[in-house]
């Protein structure tokens, strides 16, 4: 293969064989690698992240913080204690933080209001991402109209069937979908994403959750290996495979140039380089814990997760020299989405001889537009990215 292709044009065949062959992964990681360096060049954007409940009124079959698991030491920060996760965040150099918690109905819509609110005074150029599980629309306007600027909700899986096998009565996988159209159209920056391996899931679920996405066109894409938790009913099932998950990141960059895309803390859990490793295959976000450490390992999703005993200063100085050895570098700014266009080149087919407008990176802040005639400079770019 010599270009990369729009999107529209990969079979559900060509998806299948680069999910299940293993003899791909160096090829994908190299090629997917040179999309995000192309778009964002060696940029690594880092989200502080701030887990501040482990309540959840779901019972979700694979989840260690499930409504009712018993052995749970559960915890809720204060409105306080959230605000200085976030200022103590801003002093160590981050322009954004994910809120993220079970689905506690503990904090009502005034209190996350306010939250919003507050930081957004203190830290006006700084990003706020919540991942609070679905709300009511009137619930996300009202977020959104705070200063909230994304939302992550993972899809989990495009199936119905395979969704049932994951989550008790009651959950259906079309709300969850509905609720990500709707984040959407309120016009918050979108994260979707799903596990790698879960339980019963086929490689069709995963062709199922590619093209669910190339629907939405998420701007945040996040994808880690299931992982077990003992106190489960999936605690006897394997974990999900650690090349697999890295090739999905790789086939997401392809499929998504533009998305910011995490080497997530479940990566970093299931092999000691797993996070270098997802930036080689094409992510291009982190997501340091800005939590305090008294409460970190009662944030158990799955076990032996990482980073639950390092201050928020030695994770983030860990994560530097990670990523300074990967051959990368950590940008201390909002690191938001660049636009998905149809200016940007990626999106137009390789062999049109037609005008078309490019979006060139200027400087890691700037852009300038070009408009160019012949698609040899396409040729020229098509050749870097394969």
């Amino acid at each position: 293969m010599t270009n990369l292709k729009n999107t529209t044009y990969y079979t559900d065949e060509e998806l299948k064989n680069w999910i299940e062959d293993e003899s791909m992964n160096e090829w994908l990681a190299d090629t997917a690698d040179r999309i995000r360096r192309n778009i964002y060049g060696d940029a690594v954007y880092v989200r502080g992240l701030i887990e501040f409940s482990n309540y959840c009124k779901n019972d979700c079959f694979y989840c260690g913080i499930r409504k009712s698991n018993k052995n749970v030491n559960r915890y809720r920060l204060t409105p306080e204690e959230i605000i200085q996760c976030a200022d103590i965040g801003y002093e160590l150099g981050f322009r954004t933080y994910v809120m993220q918690g079970g689905e506690d109905p503990y904090y009502t819509d005034d209190m996350i209001v306010d939250i919003v609110k507050e930081i957004k005074a203190k830290h006006p150029d700084t990003a706020i991402t919540l991942s609070l599980g679905i709300k009511p629309y009137e619930s996300f306007k009202r977020f959104y109209k705070a200063g909230a600027d994304r939302y992550l909700l993972r899809q989990e899986t495009s199936d119905s069937e395979h969704f049932k096998k994951l989550h008790p009565a009651g959950m259906t996988m079309e709300e969850r979908h509905e609720a990500l159209w709707k984040l959407k159209e309120i016009g918050y920056q979108v994260g979707g994403g799903f596990m790698v391996d879960s339980p019963y899931q086929t490689t069709e679920d995963l062709i199922k959750d590619l093209r669910f996405l190339q629907k939405l066109e998420p701007d945040m894409i996040g994808i880690g290996p299931f992982l077990t938790s003992h106190d489960t009913p999936f605690k006897d099932f394997p974990n999900g495979s650690y090349t697999k998950t890295l090739r999905l990141v790789s086939i997401l960059r392809i499929l998504f140039p533009y998305a910011l895309i995490p080497a997530t803390t479940a990566l970093g859990t299931i092999h000691p380089l797993g996070r270098e490793m997802g930036l080689k295959a094409g992510a291009n976000v982190l997501m340091p814990n800005l939590s305090p450490t008294m409460y970190r390992k009662q944030y158990q999703l799955y076990d032996n997760k990482i980073c639950t005993g390092d201050e928020a200063a030695e994770c983030r100085a860990c994560l530097s020299r990670r990523v300074d050895n990967a051959g990368y570098e950590i940008v201390t700014d909002r690191g938001d989405v660049i636009t998905r266009k149809a200016e940007l080149i990626y999106w137009l087919r390789w062999e049109n001889d037609t005008d078309f407008s490019t979006r060139i990176k200027d400087t890691r802040s700037k852009w300038k537009y070009c408009t160019q005639s012949k698609v040899r400079s396409i040729k020229s770019i098509s050749t870097k990215w394969a």
